[in-house]
Order: C-alpha cells, then structure tokens, then sequence
C-alpha cells in the first residue's frame, strides 16, 4: 500500500465524522425551519396550548400546597381555574367601557397633544401639512369614495367580530386544558418515569423534570405576583395625581410589564400623552409619568432581582430577539409570553449538559459552572411527592 493510500485511509473517519456533523445541522436545520412554520401556520391551535402549560406551570405551586394540607389536586385547580376566570372577567367587565371610550376618544386625543405640543412641532410642520392635505381631499371625495368607506367599515365590524370570537375561542381552551394538567397531577411523572428502564435513568429523569418545573414555576408565579404589585401602585399613583381612569392604567402597566424594556417605555409614553391632554400645567402633567417611571425603575433594578435572584436572569439581546420573534410569530399575545418561554428555554438547557452552553448564553451574568442543577439529595426528596404510597 502507498503513502497516499494510507494518508487516505487515515482521512477516511475524519471525512465521514464531518459529512456526518454536516447532515446533522442540515436535518436540525431543516426541523427548525419546519417548526417555525407550523407555529405560525398552527397558531391557533398552539397558542392556547402554551398558555395553558405557562397558566399550569404558574399555579402548580398553589396545587402543591393545597395537596399538602389535603385538598385533592382536582378539587385546588378547578377552584383555582374558576377563581382565574373570574378575576378576568371581572377585569374585562371593569376595563371594557374605559377601553372603549379612550379607543373612540382617539383623534381627539391626538388632535388635543398636537395643540399641546406645538411649540415641538416646528421640525414636522412640512410633514403635518402633507397629512392636512391628505384629510382634506378625503373629507371633500364623491359619494363613491364614501361608499367605498362605508363598505370599509363593515369589512372592519366584521373583522374585528372574527378576532374577539377567536379570543373567546382560546381563552376559554386555554383555561379548559390548564384545568386538566393541573387536577391530572403527578400523572405526567409517572408516566416519564416509567419511560426509563433501569432506576439511575429514572431519578435523573425525575430530577430534571422536577428541576425544570420548579423554577419554572417559581419564576412565573413570582413574576406575576410583582407584575400585580407593580399595577396596584401604578393604579394607586395614578388616582392620587387625578388621572382619568386610574385602573385602566394600572392593568396596563401589569400586562405590558411582561415585556422587559419595551413594557415600560410604553407605558410611561402613553400615560404621558394622556396626563398632557388631561392637566392644563406642563410640570403637573410630567408627575404622572415620572411617577411610572420610579415604579417601573424599583421594580426592575430592586425588587426583582431581590425576590428572583440572579439564576434565571436573561440578557438584554435574548429578550429583545424573542420578543421581536413571537410578536411576529403570535402577536401582541406571543409578546406576552416571549419572556417566560425563553425562561421555559433557559431552565431546559442548564439540566442537560449538551445543551448547558445555550443556557449560558441566554443567562445575563453567569458562567455554565453556576447553572448546575441541583443536587441528588433534593431531587431524591421529590420522589415522595411524585409516587405517594
């Protein structure tokens, strides 16, 4: 045999070891690919699928600690799913006639802080113009034109008819299937559990599941309670100012606090519009705003971090990529829960030591070695809870 003919033959593995890796990433990429897809295209069938797993995951806890003292796992959800449906219908009841005055007040909002804000407006006045411009060959337009309009707005009737009966549709899907995994109760473990043959696969599958959904749990029940804590002071400063519907603001200021950065930039931005149009002196007008912005400031940097830790913390670019993906994926909704789902994403992949370099490029601040699961012992002390005798 020659030289080349062994210098060949050595390369041989190594060639296949790569078209292996090659095929590898072409079939993961194509999954991903094919994934996306079927999210987008499937979305209302997924969409309420995850809400019930994130609503199931957050209130797990609750469950847990109802069992503990002897209520049974079906009795403590469907008295927590009905408690949940009541407080939002409650909200939506509450919310929907302010709602819908700021909705139909919407111009004159608009045309009120333009006046406000006139000295501002000198560097659009070219472009402010164009838009008069614009308005007034509208309102002057045949009658055909006002047909066209007319037929425009039961298009928009309609559509917006559609929207709200597939958000009953998913809401009332999502807290119907959210009933059934939580009074399923450890249902789910023994089924993974039987999945494994031998009895170390078994406890390591038991502690990583247990590890993923308690701090899943954790993170997305401690979230919302702050999230609610941060609305009641909001609403309450917003009262205490004299803002016109305090608590519209302070279910605003809870749901988009969801969305890291973005959340609160709006929320400042638009109780600001409102509180300039609403008080006659500009300094006045600026407390309300500030005032969010010292919520949201406290919540952020003190609160959070004190309650949470720093384990489960994101960096900036992660959030901002995932939200930016879901919002276009699902919507205002799918933006809602890009963060908890990159939370979902980041527990998963420290409990796995193939995928623990993903974790660490989710996480803000830590190094793989501090995302290590937890420990034999804590794990083995679940095992109880999962298989009660």
């Amino acid at each position: 045999m020659s030289v080349q003919d062994e210098v060949s033959g050595e390369d041989l593995p190594s060639r296949t070891q790569a078209d292996t890796r090659l095929m590898r990433s072409l079939l993961i990429g194509i999954f991903l690919i094919a994934l996306v897809g079927a999210l987008y295209l499937a979305r209302d069938f997924f969409l309420p699928v995850v809400l019930a797993f994130l609503l199931a995951l957050m209130l797990t806890p609750i469950v847990r600690l109802l069992r503990k003292h002897g209520v049974p796992a079906y009795v403590s959800a469907t008295l927590l799913v009905l408690l949940s449906v009541m407080v939002l219908a409650v909200i939506g009841f509450v919310l929907s006639g302010p709602v819908v005055a700021l909705i139909n007040d919407a111009p004159a909002i608009g045309r009120r802080l333009s006046e406000r804000l006139a000295e501002l407006r000198s560097p659009f006045e070219q472009i402010l113009r164009f838009f008069s411009q614009v308005e007034q060959a509208t309102d002057t337009a045949h009658e055909p034109g006002v047909q066209k309009v007319v037929v425009a707005q039961a298009g928009l009737v309609s559509q917006a008819a559609g929207n709200l009966m597939a958000a009953g549709t998913t809401i009332a899907l999502t807290f119907v299937l959210s009933l059934f995994l939580l009074a399923s109760g450890t249902l789910f473990y023994e089924k993974i559990v039987q999945s494994f043959a031998r009895m170390s696969e078994k406890k390591r599958a038991l502690r990583v599941v247990y590890d993923v959904e308690r701090e899943i749990s954790h993170y997305l029940l401690t979230v919302t309670i702050i999230n609610i804590g941060l609305g009641a002071a909001v609403g309450l400063g917003m009262w205490w100012v004299g803002m016109p519907t305090p608590l519209v603001w302070g279910v605003a200021a809870m749901l988009l606090n969801f969305l890291p950065y973005i959340g609160a930039a709006a929320t400042v931005l638009l109780v600001a519009a409102i509180s300039i149009i609403t008080f006659d002196s500009l300094p006045y007008a600026l407390l309300a705003p500030a005032f969010v912005l010292l919520c949201n400031i406290v919540e952020g940097q003190l609160v959070s971090p004190l309650v949470l830790g720093r384990r489960l913390e994101i960096n900036a670019v992660s959030i901002l990529i995932a939200v930016a993906f879901w919002s276009w994926l699902w919507g205002f909704v799918g933006a809602l829960i890009a963060v908890p789902i990159l939370v979902v994403v980041k527990v998963f992949c420290d409990n796995f030591d193939s995928l623990r370099h993903v974790g660490n490029f989710l996480s803000a601040q830590q190094s793989v070695d501090d995302t290590a699961p937890a420990d034999a012992e804590s794990s083995a002390k679940a095992v109880p809870e999962a298989f009660p005798r």
